[in-house]
């Protein structure tokens, strides 16, 4: 059969028969709706479903004669050696993307952001990635990244700053998780990094705990650092408050009025401001109950609002008064901070023979023995109510 020339394809006019190439077998040029003008088909049998295909090559005189033969022989090499040149072409263009570390790692961000209690949770989340992984795995693609690569971003500060990098290694880790999942890596490197590690320092052995005032000191120190009679003195009446209810000093700081029962003298804080996500319920003395009634008046919304900016106060706020009046500690050097009042009363609770089941239902302690958790369906509020005054009668017994 002779070659189709340029001559023959620039005549073919829209009812015209399909011209064939001549030199491929089973290509032809179509006609089109405009004469002169054609589109390039190669007829074949699929090797792989024995049923007959068209593959479109192009339009001519887009795609000349000589181009066409050529696109269409490659397509015929690719048949006798038993594949489909359609569904070859398909697996190229569906072909899966991998990421980077960084575009893997922002997305993943965005995917937890939603579910995180706070901002500042996130932006910590990222910013760690950004200071310590980004500079060196960044670029890299994901099915790239080997164990290697991740003990060499941990190394430098594995046993100077091992709370860091033990967070900067979990935040890897769940970025390689949903690469994994998302078929982007055979298997996740971060699991067995720690062969290529020195083993670190126990976390029992190097954790300082919180500095926090002997039971014992309280009284007095209320009584003569704390305890005023000014009834807009926020910093203090904040403090007061958070020793009372053994509460996180956060909690205090966000508390809103809507959160208070003031007929059956309750708090309940609600699960998003809880460090268990569990809505947690405190019985008031009558002691925090006349704190929160000098307070009203202050915000609309806030029980102890910034004077200032009418805004929730800042964690400095209680660490800067109990500097500035010398609150002592167990822990020889160092002021008490805020959180320490917890292991405080804890210690109380032990020293009076209160159950270890009620005092940690009143730091709203998490169980973590899943069958243990199982079968506590209350919060023991009653039994709560008698401790928390007894308590409160205890830290204002030496306020005249």
């Amino acid at each position: 059969m002779a070659l189709l020339t340029d001559t023959k394809a620039r005549h073919i006019k829209p009812d015209d028969k399909p011209l064939p190439h001549g030199g491929v077998t089973g290509l032809a040029l179509h006609p089109s709706s405009t004469k002169g003008r054609g589109k390039w088909v190669l007829r074949y049998v699929s090797p792989v479903t024995q049923k007959r295909r068209n593959a479109g090559l192009g339009s001519y005189p887009e795609i000349t004669i000589a181009e066409a033969a050529r696109l269409a022989q490659t397509m015929r090499e690719q048949l006798a050696s038993g594949y489909d040149p359609l569904e070859l072409k398909k697996a190229k263009t569906t072909k899966i993307i991998i990421p980077t570390f960084e575009e893997a790692a922002r997305q993943v961000h965005t995917e937890l952001l939603p579910g995180w209690r706070n901002q500042k949770h996130g932006k910590q989340w990222i910013s760690t990635l950004e200071q310590h992984v980004f500079p060196i795995l960044g670029s890299v693609y994901l099915n790239e990244i080997t164990p290697a690569n991740v003990a060499d971003v941990l190394r430098p500060f594995w046993m100077k700053i091992p709370e860091t990098a033990g967070r900067v290694k979990q935040r890897i880790h769940k970025v390689m998780q949903w690469a994994w999942a998302h078929g982007h890596c055979s298997a996740n490197p971060v699991d067995v990094v720690d062969h290529l590690l020195p083993q670190q320092v126990s976390v029992s052995i190097r954790t300082e705990h919180q500095p926090a005032m002997p039971w014992k000191v309280i009284p007095l120190y209320l009584a003569s650092r704390v305890y005023s009679h000014e009834r807009y003195n926020v910093t203090r009446a904040l403090l007061l408050f958070t020793i009372l209810t053994a509460s996180r000093s956060g909690e205090a700081r966000a508390m809103c009025w809507t959160e208070v029962d003031f007929k059956r003298n309750i708090w309940t804080i609600p699960p998003g401001r809880m460090k268990s996500g569990i809505r947690h319920r405190i019985p008031l003395s009558s002691q925090a109950v006349e704190i929160l009634r000098q307070m009203r008046g202050l915000h609309e919304e806030l029980v102890f609002p910034s004077p200032r900016k009418q805004i929730v106060l800042t964690d400095m706020v209680l660490t800067s008064f109990l500097r500035r009046t010398k609150a002592i500690s167990d822990t020889p050097g160092r002021y008490a901070v805020a959180h320490g009042f917890r292991s405080s009363f804890r210690d109380w609770c032990s020293e009076h023979h209160y159950s270890h089941d009620i005092a940690e239902r009143a730091l709203a302690h998490t169980i973590k023995n899943k069958s243990e958790a199982a079968y506590h369906r209350t919060d023991l509020l009653d039994e709560r109510r008698s401790m928390m005054q007894v308590w409160a009668n205890y830290v204002f017994s030496s306020v005249g």
